[in-house]
């Protein structure tokens, strides 16, 4: 059939990549993004090394998991969370079997934290680590896993929530681009970006019970930005508008609808359009625009106002107390006040403080690989 065809030829594609000298690692990631992703586990752990630029002739020996857990603060919490990662193993894989990969996900994990002190563990990540050891096995996965704790899975990694919230603070920015009416809606029904928390920090791994569809994303987001996860929820949202909009708009309904993930999701043209739009709407451009309506809006533009807003992490609450307070205190006529206006002052203003708080924090964190927007406009006067 013409599936296999092309399947084949994309096949061919891959293991010409990988035998070239130098590999090339672009044609790799090209074929990581395309339809269908790498194909195969075997392919996968060829390619995954190559995407995190991990070398896999000079992988380190485990040590033995009793040194690792004597004395480890994290192992009771980690231990915790193994156990109750059942539904993360295929169905009907024997018992013995999954016991045995739930050890080696302990030692996994508690080894990188030994090694990177500087990490923190958090409850959702044992969900990431469980993908790579069930594809490409436990020194492998170590290695990968430890490469990507110190780059993609940085953020998520630090003593506070602070830069998941700020990673978060993208979703809004980016619906809006795209749908301004859902992005009203949502912003009236309060409903806030929690709801997409579990899928930013594990990878839709805890979400989507069909493994294939995971390993599927992750050949997605190795090949990318490490903010494309944050693009992909958004494009759910955005797939599910109708569903949004006919709900009834307060915050309890909307995140109860947002957080029950369908699983019958179309994965591939929601990769193609999420890759689209961080071509369109790169993570630097949203913090820009957000910086340059930050520069122009008064209401924001206070540092007291920004440390208040990064301190109860709601800005848009911030902002709409600021407005209130304006608009009491210049008593404008009921002309100017006509409602779409004073919503999208409202909205603009919000969004510029969401993304500008996300970009401050973005731009301070070291990341090895640099992707902070650099910032050429003074986001304070």
């Amino acid at each position: 059939t013409d599936f296999d065809s092309k399947k084949k030829r994309k096949v061919a594609e891959i293991y010409q990549a990988l035998n070239s000298d130098p590999i090339d690692v672009a044609t790799l990631r090209r074929m990581a993004i395309s339809e269908g992703g790498l194909l195969t586990d075997e392919i996968r752990c060829k390619v995954w090394p190559k995407l995190l630029s991990v070398n896999t002739d000079d992988l380190p020996p485990l040590p033995a998991g009793k040194e690792l857990r004597e004395d480890n603060k994290d192992y009771q919490q980690v231990l915790l969370d193994v156990q109750r990662s059942l539904r993360r193993f295929p169905p009907g894989m024997p018992d013995e079997q999954r016991e045995g990969l739930q050890e080696e996900l302990i030692d996994i994990i508690l080894h990188v934290l030994k090694r990177n002190p500087q990490l923190h563990y958090y409850q959702g990540y044992h969900d990431i680590v469980v993908t790579f050891l069930l594809v490409v096995g436990d020194r492998l996965a170590t290695a990968l896993v430890e490469k990507l704790s110190t780059h993609h899975l940085r953020d998520f990694m630090d003593p506070t929530m602070d830069n998941t919230k700020h990673i978060l603070n993208y979703l809004m920015p980016i619906i809006d681009q795209v749908n301004p009416e859902v992005h009203d809606f949502m912003q009236s029904a309060e409903v806030g970006t929690i709801f997409a928390l579990s899928w930013l920090i594990t990878w839709f791994g805890h979400v989507l019970s069909d493994f294939r569809h995971v390993v599927r994303l992750y050949d997605f987001f190795l090949a990318c930005h490490p903010l494309m996860p944050i693009y992909f929820a958004a494009v759910i949202v955005l797939y599910r508008k109708q569903e949004v909009l006919d709900c009834e708009c307060d915050m309890a309904s909307v995140h109860h609808l947002l957080s029950q993930i369908p699983q019958d999701l179309p994965y591939e043209k929601l990769i193609r359009k999420a890759g689209d739009l961080f071509v369109q709407f790169p993570p630097s451009e949203l913090a820009r625009e957000a910086a340059q309506q930050q520069a122009e809006r008064t209401a924001a533009s206070t540092f007291k106002d920004f440390e208040l807003a990064s301190v109860q992490q709601k800005p848009d609450t911030v902002l709409r107390q600021r407005f209130r307070e304006r608009q009491r205190g210049e008593e404008r006529t009921k002309s100017i006040l006509t409602k779409p206006r004073t919503n999208r002052f409202v909205k603009l203003a919000v969004m510029g403080l969401t993304v500008a708080l996300g970009a401050a924090a973005l731009a301070v964190v070291k990341s090895a690989l640099e992707w902070a927007p650099k910032f050429e406009l003074q986001i304070f006067p």
